[in-house]
Formats: structure tokens, C-alpha cells, sequence
């Protein structure tokens, strides 16, 4: 089973113990007992929908039986204002107490995945390849990283132990311990690390072109180029020479992603694919 979908079960839970822990105090002195119904959950903005499995969960652990759910299209599909991505047929009761935690994953994934497929089309092209960070919600990583696959972007590390990355933080270490050298020691704790665990990513982030080109030959496979324009991209390129791949990271916009990627490298990595989409609007509507 795909990551997302075990994390989905546990997020789920959290969410409706914060709705529902105390029932629901509206639905169950106004509706008619044993009220049954049929909602649509419809686009209320275009943009790329995310979340229908999640909903079509949450629905499920509140209504438990005599429901009926119907997608109208599926995960990565564009659609468009009034597009009917649901049907929902079950308990009154259990519709409404599930309607709002279905629509909050809905339309923070679908904001998610919309703002992902804006960035990949812009660099649509370039070869260069669109990536998340770890800049993510506490607790909604896994499902946040889906929706990025959902508007086209690719996932950079899911936690500290998928591959080595080292930063600003851990290269002011091997500064301090090893001025001089730094170099030449990170060089060999990576060839340590081949040996070791030969298919795990190596990737040093470089601050400027001078450490682009101490880090160019040691046996790496990617270098990030953390807050460089456009032209130190250029030339980090052209020091690097094809002999690693390479990242551009900090500060890529909507507005500049096409110059960063135009420049030859080969990833962009955005945060704000999951710390700053905007929520796409949806609307539950019964039509009894």
C-alpha cells in the first residue's frame, strides 16, 4: 500500500475526533430521524482536484453503512467551476457530520496540486523536473507529497533518512573541525557512505560558486545551488559541467521558475508547493 494511504487512515481519525468527539449538536435535534440523502461535492474554481480517496474515506468512517459514494472523475484531472467531483448517498445525519473534514482534504490537497501543475507547466520544455521540500504540515506530509504527484511535480526527500543532504548547518561543522580541508574531508565521509550504502543519493547544497567549484569533483550525485540567480545558476552550470545533477532552491516563483529552469539545471525544488498553495474551493450541496 502506497505511503499516503496508510498515513491517510490516522490523519482521518484526528480529524473527525476534532468534529465529532462530542457528536454532532445541530444534525441530531433538526433532522428528521432516519433521514436519508443525496449531496454532490462540485468545483466552485478550476484547478486540479486532489483528495477523492480521502473524502470517500472520511465519509466511510462516519456513515459506515447504507452509503453510496460515486466519483465523477478521479485524482490529477482539471476541472472546471461547477464540475461535480462526488456524489454522496447515505444517512443525513452522517453526511452532514462528515461534510466539513471531507472538504478541508479536498481542497488543501486540490490547492496543492494546482499550484504544482502552474509550476510544471511554466517550465514545461526545459527538461527540468518540478520538486517538493520537507516544508510541509505537521502530520499531512505523506498525503501533501501525493498531491504534488497528482499536479506533476516529484517528491524530494520524505524524511532525514531517505538521502543525504548536506546543508549549510552541517558544512559549518566540517568548516570549523577541518578548516582548509573541508573539502577533501567531505569527500571522504561520502566515498565512506558509497561503500557502505551504495544506493543511497549523496547531495551537498553549495552557497556560492567558490564552493560549487571545491564540490564539483567529490563522488556526489547532486548539488544543490541554494539562493543563486540567475546568472551564478548559469555559471554554477558551466563550472559543474554535467558531472552532477543539479538542484536550484530558494526564493523559485511563479514569476522566475522559467529563467531558473532555462538556465540547465536539472531540478527546481518550491516549498511553497505545500507551505503556501492556496485552498481550492469546494461546496457540498444535498439535493435530497
Amino acid at each position: 500500500m502506497e505511503l499516503w494511504r496508510e498515513a491517510a487512515r490516522e490523519v482521518i481519525r484526528r480529524a473527525l475526533q476534532e468534529d465529532l468527539s462530542q457528536g454532532d449538536a445541530t444534525s441530531g435535534s433538526f433532522l428528521p430521524k432516519g433521514s436519508f440523502c443525496r449531496a454532490e461535492i462540485s468545483a466552485k474554481e478550476k484547478g486540479i482536484v486532489c483528495g477523492l480517496p480521502i473524502a470517500r474515506v472520511v465519509f466511510g468512517e462516519v456513515c459506515r453503512e447504507d452509503l453510496r459514494l460515486e466519483s465523477a472523475c478521479a485524482d490529477g484531472e482539471v476541472v472546471e467551476p461547477g464540475t461535480t467531483v462526488l456524489w454522496v448517498s447515505g444517512p443525513a445525519e452522517g453526511v452532514l457530520a462528515a461534510e466539513r473534514t471531507a472538504l478541508n482534504f479536498l481542497q488543501h490537497l486540490s490547492g496543492v496540486a494546482t499550484l504544482t501543475r502552474r509550476f510544471v507547466e511554466i517550465v514545461d520544455g526545459t527538461g527540468v523536473r518540478v520538486l517538493d521540500t520537507r516544508k510541509t504540515t505537521p502530520g499531512l506530509r505523506a498525503l501533501e507529497k501525493y498531491a504534488v504527484r497528482c499536479g506533476g511535480g516529484a517528491n524530494h526527500r520524505y524524511s532525514l533518512g531517505d538521502h543525504v543532504l548536506v546543508k549549510e548547518n552541517h558544512l559549518a561543522f566540517l568548516k570549523t573541525a577541518f578548516p582548509g580541508s573541508w573539502a577533501k574531508e567531505l569527500g571522504l565521509r561520502a566515498e565512506r557512505i558509497r561503500r557502505s550504502r551504495p544506493w543511497i543519493r549523496i547531495e551537498v547544497e553549495a552557497q556560492s560558486l567558490e564552493e560549487v567549484a571545491e564540490l564539483r569533483s567529490l563522488p556526489l550525485d547532486l548539488l544543490l545551488l541554494d539562493n543563486m540567480d540567475v546568472e551564478q545558476l548559469r555559471k554554477a552550470v558551466h563550472l559543474v559541467g554535467g558531472r552532477l545533477r543539479l538542484e536550484a532552491s530558494g526564493g523559485i516563483t511563479l514569476e522566475n521558475v522559467r529563467a531558473v529552469a532555462e538556465t540547465g539545471v536539472d531540478f527546481v525544488s518550491v516549498g511553497a508547493l505545500t507551505h503556501s498553495a492556496k485552498a481550492m474551493d469546494f461546496s457540498l450541496r444535498v439535493t435530497i
